[in-house]
């Protein structure tokens, strides 16, 4: 080859080298672009170009997407603020024993990179109907009978789901926390332990307040999580109501293609609230910057 030749095949494989990065962000792009358009009315493919907020209105006033909206918040809201208490309790107990790596890895990477299918299963052969806990129970005398114990799976008051959520996201919290505890605790806590304050009292006084930003920021990531999850919902939801993202799913499923525009508008709703919870989050995130 050629010098030349040799000086353009250099210039080109960067190019070369991004192209499929390329290809995926463009069919990313398209396929939010046609979802946003599809929610407000338009699809061209069908004959409807007309732009329209009919679909987002008539979603809104929807007796069933009022409830798996209240549903998907409430869960989203009680597991993430559960997380960041138990993340707290981590967090605080790897610090304080003061806890090695494989300890850490045991109580927070392990969590993490456990699949939520399998937490679905694991959870479902310790608490359904069948599993090991009502089981055991009901051999202890504890309950009358296996069907005694609350249904793990299709209960309205979604626990299954929460404790679902609460496997990985206890050790996201701790994940986000740990680091600054720890150099909270190695220089603040020492400080204030030498003034006379009790353990308890510097925990509360310093610690925590000093772990507040990484907190918020954390407790946003797993709302927004949890509020757009849909296998969990799925496998463990009520039939009625519906969690939000498993009702779009629904919707999006009819056999009449013209109900695609309101599985879209529900969508487009989820990812208003997202962004919302992102925006928070980018505030939150420069404040302390300002710090």
């Amino acid at each position: 080859m050629s010098l030349r030749g040799r000086k353009i095949r250099g210039a080109l494989a960067p190019y070369a080298l991004i192209a499929p990065t390329v290809v995926l962000v463009l069919i990313f792009v398209y396929g939010v672009v046609n979802g946003v358009l599809q929610g407000f009315g338009v699809m061209p493919f069908l004959g409807k170009t007309e732009f329209t907020f009919q679909y987002y209105i008539e979603a809104l006033s929807r007796s069933d997407f009022t409830a798996s909206l209240g549903f998907s918040l409430y869960l989203s809201a009680v597991s993430s603020a559960l997380a960041v208490m138990g993340g707290i309790v981590l967090s605080a107990a790897l610090t304080r024993l003061s806890a090695s790596r494989a300890a850490r890895i045991i109580g927070i990477n392990i969590p993490l990179m456990t699949a939520h299918t399998l937490v679905v299963l694991f959870v479902v052969s310790l608490f359904a109907g069948t599993g090991l806990v009502p089981r055991a129970l009901y051999a202890l005398g504890v309950i009358d009978g296996i069907g005694a114990f609350p249904s793990v799976v299709g209960d309205p008051n979604g626990w299954g789901i929460i404790l679902v959520y609460l496997w990985k996201e206890v050790p996201f919290v701790a994940f986000c926390t740990i680091a600054i505890m720890a150099n909270v605790s190695d220089r603040y806590g020492e400080a204030a332990l030498t003034l006379g304050a009790s353990a308890l009292r510097t925990f509360f006084s310093v610690t925590l307040p000093l772990c507040r930003g990484a907190l918020v920021k954390a407790f946003l990531i797993v709302f927004a999580f949890s509020f757009g999850s849909y296998e969990v919902p799925f496998l463990l939801g009520p039939t009625l109501p519906k969690a939000i993202p498993v009702l779009a799913y629904m919707e999006f499923q009819n056999p009449d293609i013209l109900n695609r525009s309101y599985a879209m508008a529900i969508n487009g709703i989820m990812v208003l609230i997202c962004t919302v919870l992102a925006i928070a989050y980018f505030v939150v995130l420069q404040r302390e910057r300002r710090r």
